[in-house]
């Protein structure tokens, strides 16, 4: 073979391995992750604070609970591996992943446990769900691996609540700081925070456990309609959870680029009311709220049809749920006659407060609407999302306002003295009492029913719709939940085709 053929094959060579590597490392799929939230969390401590977003950043990724909750609603490991519980529901014993640690290099063990649940249930807690951890009347730690966790009474929802974000295992060391700084003993570790854009995650490259197939995972925070479906376009996002610009649907479902889901959440959406603030204090007037409001009419101009009545609080898709929706059917006229007979003839004036997401202030603009049809004269006062918490959950200091509670199974909030609804039932506390000396699921369901029968009785609230659970992503994103069983953005088991 002549010199110039021999240049001219080596070179035909090197060109087809060149293309080869090239195809080769096109082929790889991507491991970063750009994942879109409408609201900023507050700060970054799970077991500190009532904000959703919080845990929809933490939840799994950085954080774990003894128990977690996987995609389909069921009860996993988390950082215990397994656990037990006595005949009488009195005792739990978890025994704890022999190798976790937290982000900063120190072991996760049942010291850090015991540490976490007595801070949950002290006197000065701020734990948002401080209630969940009220039956603890003792924890033990036998040996490194083992929590031994005694209860005054028995509590059917106990390892529920223990695989909560409210129930994050955290350490002694780190738990000051973990707004800012968050240290968990998950698959990620906090990386950083450009406040009013982004929270950076990376992988732990020293977890115990499976590890996650991403190695960054950025969450940006577009609070704005407009600018979350641009950002989608432009390709910026590559997944936007709970998605409320529902009008923007179709062309996403109409593009192969973008797959769209639609699943369901625990967001009992409500018409909040401070039960002790008059004329709210006089059920007659709640009630006839309840008849002024069109739910479909809600429905299909806030949520385009994506959205599922309720009559009570309680997601329909759960055992136990019973359909009180056709216990105030929309009747302008029987909303009237019932303000006149509650002495407000001529309805009244209030204040309805919104916060910043888009079911609140279109929901809101429309509630409104229905409630003049009827005198009932609503102001409304638009505020952001750290204002609603200090005047409104925290200050109790309102009228009306319209919400979604994310929590799952939370309708005992009702039996909260201090919850800023300012309800008080005498049956409703006994049915919640012994709901949670019950373990036998058919009792427990019953017990349920009974419950959200008590609540539409007393129009508590305006009962309105599940916040459903909507995600535009980038075809060829695996992984991503399409259901919202928790307040979570899990993406440990995210990767790219």
């Amino acid at each position: 073979m002549s010199t110039a053929k021999q240049r001219f094959t080596l070179a035909a060579a090197a060109a087809l391995a060149l293309a080869a590597t090239s195809l080769t490392a096109t082929a790889q799929p991507r491991t970063d992750l750009v994942v879109g939230m409408a609201l900023e969390p507050p700060h970054l401590d799970p077991t500190a604070g009532a904000a959703g977003a919080i845990k929809e950043v933490t939840y799994a990724n950085l954080f774990e609970p003894l128990l977690r909750v996987d995609a389909d609603g069921k009860l996993v490991p988390g950082l215990a591996e397994r656990w037990t519980v006595s005949d009488d529901g009195l005792t739990y014993r978890f025994t704890l992943r022999p190798n976790a640690k937290f982000h900063d290099g120190t072991t996760a063990d049942s010291a850090d446990v015991k540490f976490t649940l007595d801070r949950a249930r002290a006197a000065d807690s701020v734990n948002a769900q401080k209630a969940y951890f009220a039956p603890i009347s003792q924890v033990e730690t036998p040996d490194p691996q083992t929590v031994v966790v005694t209860l005054s009474r028995p509590d059917g929802l106990f390892l529920f609540h223990m695989a909560s974000g409210d129930a994050a295992i955290v350490a002694p060391e780190s738990a000051a700081t973990n707004k800012q700084k968050p240290v968990g003993t998950g698959p990620f570790k906090f990386d950083r925070w450009v406040a009013g854009d982004r929270v950076v995650l990376v992988r732990n490259p020293d977890y115990d456990g499976m590890k996650p197939k991403l190695d960054r995972v950025t969450f940006r925070f577009i609070s704005d309609p407009a600018a979350q479906v641009a950002a989608l376009k432009a390709g910026d996002i590559d997944a936007f959870t709970l998605f409320s610009t529902y009008e923007a649907l179709p062309e996403f479902r109409n593009d192969p680029k973008f797959v769209v889901t639609v699943g369901s959440t625990e967001g009992e959406t409500i018409l909040s009311t401070n039960n002790a603030r008059k004329p709210f204090d006089d059920v007659r007037v709640r009630r006839a709220m309840a008849h002024a409001i069109d739910r479909k009419t809600l429905i299909d101009g806030v949520l385009y049809g994506n959205g599922v009545a309720i009559g009570s609080h309680f997601p329909p898709h759960r055992e136990g749920y019973v359909d009180l929706t056709g216990l105030y059917p929309y009747d302008p006229a029987k909303a009237k006659a019932l303000l006149a007979e509650a002495g407000y003839p001529n309805g009244f004036d209030t204040t309805l407060r919104l916060p910043p997401p888009p079911y609140a202030r279109r929901g809101g603009e429309l509630v409104a609407a229905m409630l003049a049809e009827v005198g009932i004269r609503a102001k409304i006062e638009p505020v952001e999302w750290a204002a609603w918490l200090e005047k409104t959950f925290k200050g109790k200091d309102y009228d009306l306002t319209m919400i979604a509670h994310t929590e799952p199974l939370d309708i005992d909030i009702y039996a909260r003295p201090d919850y800023y609804f300012n309800y008080r039932s005498e049956r409703f506390n006994a049915l919640n009492d012994e709901l949670n000396r019950t373990q036998d699921p058919a009792k427990r369901n019953a017990l349920y029913g009974e419950e959200q029968k008590v609540l539409a009785e007393d129009a508590v609230n305006g009962f309105l719709f599940m916040l459903p659970s909507v995600t535009v992503q980038k075809a060829g994103l695996t992984g991503m939940w399409v259901n919202r069983p928790v307040q979570a953005n899990d993406v440990t088991g995210v990767s790219w085709k």
